[in-house]
């Protein structure tokens, strides 16, 4: 596949130059308006000497503009780095640092952020919006041409890089290469959607710095639909957008669909243009799904996929959605795999493949999957399986699932990442800051069921001799050193952590009570 993203972006600047691409609380950007204006960005990017290869950053609630240095980068085979905006500074410096980043764009209320960092590779920094201590972007380009740049990317260049938090407690950047990105919006949701430009309307509520965020923003702009978004998310504000805007699809994660359903007199809602949600990032409960289906009345897809897969792999589609009858068991499977997408359940520890209702390991094999790691050959060597000779390599994904009659049920995650309204959360960056505390000897975190996010962050602590701390001081504590949704919501004080002869702490074992009965246990 030769065609990216960003040709199709370009073709419908062409062919529909007054249509609206991104409908934002306080203005419109036309897809004319958009090419020209990152036209502008991508000449004066040129001009600090960013070019290929290079990594430029964000920091923004804003999906237009993310969305916009994304595309601007490409046109000079520069990759855009968006950075999760509910970082702590120490993270967001990492990120910046890690990725070498020429140029940083950010939201006036994170500047303060901004002035902190020692990033001596950046060359500029710029906000979003004027009116604050640094230039607003489009004052910032508007000396620069509005001609395209004419660079053409080739399907192995680096389109974009997420980061993906890992379990050594350091985040990893995740290169997506144009042939992913192609793949992954062609055949992808995009196929499951039935984009029709002339009345695709989507209502894009995830954030950028999400695969999922950043996956659909694009491939909307890409297929011509008209995206309706907002900065932070508000379910009475989602559901005005849809009556108002008549949204044709959403894209949402489980705690959103709950705080819509929670909104009072949404029954009365005229939400009549809704053809199809999809959702996924963490786990669904069947009230949620069966609610939802009756009050919205359009179809669902759900997803599951990781940012290392450049989003969705498999789909349970629409017409598997039921809440009666034979199909009503699948609600709880992930579906089945996409176009161009094998999946294998594998034994842990071997490359033989499970039969039906074993659970095993997930193996991916896509043209969606990533080049790899951002600077980590170990890291992204060890992410992958060699293939048979003459076949593309299986990207290990670390969750546990089984076939059972074609489709696939997810069950726990092999590697301890926790997933909490749809943010991935790593053990390892929250014990870290755990175990700084003064008067905790020993500790691990797990993630728990719950209702509203999926799963919530559980600290089990073991106290100094002679310490004394309550479980609302820990946590506390820990959200003055680490983002607050990655801090626990509860903290347990036991007398010992159960690990193994090799002193490996037995997530399972904690886990285990919290999780009793329950037969699915990710996303």
């Amino acid at each position: 596949m030769q065609i990216s993203t960003l040709d199709m972006s370009r073709r419908q600047a062409r062919e529909r130059p007054d249509a609206v691409a991104w409908a934002a609380p306080d203005r419109d950007w036309t897809f004319g308006v958009v090419e020209r204006l990152t036209n502008r960005l991508a000449h004066a990017l040129t001009a600090l000497g960013i070019g290929r290869g290079d990594r430029v950053a964000i920091l923004t609630k804003h999906q237009p503009e993310c969305a916009m240095l994304i595309q601007a980068a490409q046109k000079i085979g520069a990759v855009c780095m968006p950075v999760n905006w509910r970082l702590a500074p120490p993270e967001v410096q990492y990120i910046v640092g890690d990725g070498r980043a020429a140029f940083l764009m950010v939201d006036r209320e994170f500047e303060s952020v901004a002035a902190a960092l020692d990033a001596p590779t950046l060359r500029a920094t710029v906000a979003t919006r004027s009116g604050g201590a640094l230039p607003g972007w489009e004052d910032w380009v508007a000396g620069q041409p509005d001609t395209d740049p004419g660079f053409a990317p080739g399907p192995d260049d680096i389109a974009l890089q997420l980061y993906s938090s890992g379990t050594t407690g350091l985040p990893k950047g995740v290169e997506l290469s144009h042939r992913a990105m192609a793949h992954s919006h062609v055949n992808g949701v995009s196929q499951e959607w039935a984009y029709d430009p002339l009345v695709h309307v989507n209502l894009n509520v995830l954030p950028a710095f999400h695969i999922a965020g950043a996956g659909v923003a694009l491939m909307t702009h890409a297929f011509g639909g008209r995206s309706i978004t907002m900065p932070d998310f508000d379910p009475v504000a989602a559901l005005d957008a849809i009556e108002r805007e008549g949204v044709t699809h959403a894209f949402l994660v489980p705690a959103m669909i709950q705080f819509m359903l929670q909104v009072p007199g949404v029954e009365r809602r005229n939400l009549s243009s809704l053809r199809m949600i999809s959702y996924g990032a963490s786990p669904i409960s069947d009230r949620v799904l069966t609610d939802a289906m009756r009050v919205f009345g359009c179809g669902f897809l759900q997803v599951y996929g990781l940012t290392e897969t450049c989003g969705a792999v498999t789909a349970l589609r629409a017409h598997d959605h039921a809440t009666e009858g034979p199909k009503a068991a699948l609600l709880r499977s992930a579906g089945q795999p996409m176009t161009d997408v094998d999946v294998r359940v594998v034994r842990p520890g071997t490359r033989e493949d499970c039969p039906d209702d074993e659970v095993g390991e997930l193996w991916i094999r896509s043209p969606k999957n990533m080049t790899g790691y951002w600077g980590k050959p170990q890291a992204t060597a060890e992410a992958f399986e060699p293939g048979a000779p003459g076949e593309p390599p299986w990207f290990r994904t670390g969750d546990a699932g089984y076939w059972r009659g074609g489709y696939l049920f997810l069950h726990d995650r092999l590697k301890d990442m926790i997933v909490s309204g749809g943010e991935n959360i790593y053990p390892a960056e929250v014990e870290n800051a755990l175990m700084q505390h003064p008067a905790v000897a020993d500790g691990a975190v797990i993630g728990v069921p719950d209702e509203r996010w999926g799963e919530a962050v559980k600290a089990v602590v073991v106290l100094k001799p002679g310490a004394e701390a309550d479980p609302a001081s820990i946590v506390a504590w820990m959200r003055d050193r680490i983002a607050h949704y990655k801090c626990p919501k509860s903290v347990d004080v036991v007398d010992a952590i159960p690990r193994n002869p090799s002193g490996k702490i037995l997530k399972r074992v904690l886990r285990e009570p919290y999780w009793a009965g329950r037969d699915r246990r990710i996303a």
